[in-house]
């Protein structure tokens, strides 16, 4: 589960309207480290989830008077990041690499099954494919609708819901769990950033 966000002070996000590039760099220290796990989490590569974490900041930094609302300036950063990490996975040259630049590796072959249950959830996590990987985790983790999730990718809530369901059936095989499971969520949210 997500930690909430950090909220930022009022007059810090006024002075970086302002241009203030000390309030610049002390909303990037408040918000930085979840920009990334998010990226890390949605992108499956330390690579990639850094790029999105510059072109985050460099789009806060450039937009930042566009956020008239103090108190959700954090929210607003997350959208940010979200929309960024889209764009990775909507990307060409991505869509053909692994998370690290190489071929892709079937699960079977790349990794084996580590006895910390949550280690290997995060490497079946990042066995999925990019889109399914990113249903997950705004579904289960972020607690988005499968209205808010089809809008993000520009598609129906109807393909959020069968990227989620065929997801969560690979990852009960890779991961051996039973199929009977009545809940169909990795873990439950208060929070919703969509």
């Amino acid at each position: 589960m997500p930690k909430p966000l950090p909220q930022a002070d009022t007059a810090i996000v006024v002075r970086a309207r302002n241009g203030d590039r000390n309030a610049h760099a002390e909303l990037y220290t408040l918000y930085a480290p979840a920009v990334f796990t998010l990226a890390r989490r949605l992108l499956a590569s330390r690579a990639l989830a850094e790029d999105a974490l510059q072109e985050t900041f460099v789009e806060v930094i450039r937009k930042i008077g566009t956020c008239r609302d103090e108190a959700v300036v954090g929210a607003w950063i997350k959208r940010i990041a979200i929309n960024k990490c889209l764009a990775h996975l909507r990307s060409f040259w991505v869509s053909r690499r692994s998370p690290d630049g190489d071929e892709q590796i079937p699960f079977e072959h790349a990794r084996c099954t580590p006895a910390d249950e949550a280690l290997a959830l995060e490497r079946a996590l990042d066995t999925l494919p990019a889109t399914a990987r990113f249903v997950v985790w705004l579904h289960d983790v972020e607690g988005c609708t499968h209205k808010e999730i089809g809008e993000l990718m520009g598609r129906t809530a109807s393909f959020s819901k069968s990227q989620l369901a065929r997801a969560h059936e690979r990852l009960r095989a890779l991961l051996e769990e039973p199929t009977t499971h009545e809940s169909h969520s990795l873990c439950t949210v208060e929070p919703k950033i969509c």
